[in-house]
């Protein structure tokens, strides 16, 4: 999985004196990138795209001006096309929008419970995307380093409950101590918890649904660009 935040195909080419990202296009300035990141999710919400208004209220930006004006910039960025007669007239150049894949928002840390805005949306197939209500989140060093979860890498975490999770499940929960990502082992007098951190502490629980439970993880990716050099692929 790439490493920057994944938004529209960069075809365009930079204006002299112009900031670029990293492959060479036009890079977004931060609300920029926010009110492209609303326009894909309220697509593929409602099959059509947000209005001028829409969006000004969103960011809470009462000059419609300014936010066409911020529109035209993502425009002359390659990342839309713009009809100005119509209020909806945008087009999302670049993204596979199709029902065959969702956008699933990602955290640098795994959220606290309270109502916050994702970094960054990644666009993957609806098959791997796991439950609704899945987020990633970026593995902090040693998180999950014995399961060989490198930090950087993408973990994806998908609602769960206590009552329905296997033997064995990895999950992310709130125990009291410092890690939030542990293996679940039942036993007939409860259940013990063991951080995925190497030294991690092993917590035993009586009552399962007394746990403050974040998800169950799913999946995680890596970019093998970066790490496959680190992998041994010597034969045993």
């Amino acid at each position: 999985m790439p490493r920057s935040e994944p938004t529209a195909h960069r075809d365009a080419q930079a204006h002299p004196g112009q900031r670029v990202s990293e492959g060479g296009s036009p890079a977004l300035t931060e609300i920029e990138r926010k009110i492209l990141d609303f326009m894909v999710q309220y697509l593929r919400a409602n099959t059509y795209q947000p209005s001028i208004r829409e969006i000004g209220e969103r960011f809470g930006i009462k000059s419609t001006k300014t936010v066409s004006e911020h529109l035209q910039s993502l425009a002359d960025k390659g990342f839309l096309e713009r009809d100005p007669s119509r209020s909806r007239g945008v087009k999302i150049l670049g993204m596979d929008l199709s029902a065959h894949a969702v956008s699933v928002p990602c955290f640098s840390e795994v959220p606290d419970g309270r109502p916050r805005e994702a970094d960054f949306h990644l666009s993957i197939d609806r098959r791997l995307a796991g439950e609704k209500g899945a987020f990633f989140v970026r593995a902090g060093a040693n998180d999950l380093a014995l399961l060989g979860v490198h930090e950087g890498d993408y973990v994806l975490v998908a609602p769960a409950a206590m009552k329905d999770l296997a033997d064995g499940a990895i999950v992310v929960a709130r125990i009291g101590t410092g890690s939030l990502f542990h293996r679940v082992l039942r036993n007939g007098s409860g259940m013990r918890l063991e951080s995925l951190r190497p030294g991690g502490e092993t917590t035993f629980v009586q009552d399962g649904e007394l746990v403050d439970l974040v998800g169950r993880v799913a999946a995680f990716y890596r970019r093998l660009d970066e790490s496959a050099g680190a992998l041994n692929l010597t034969q045993h």
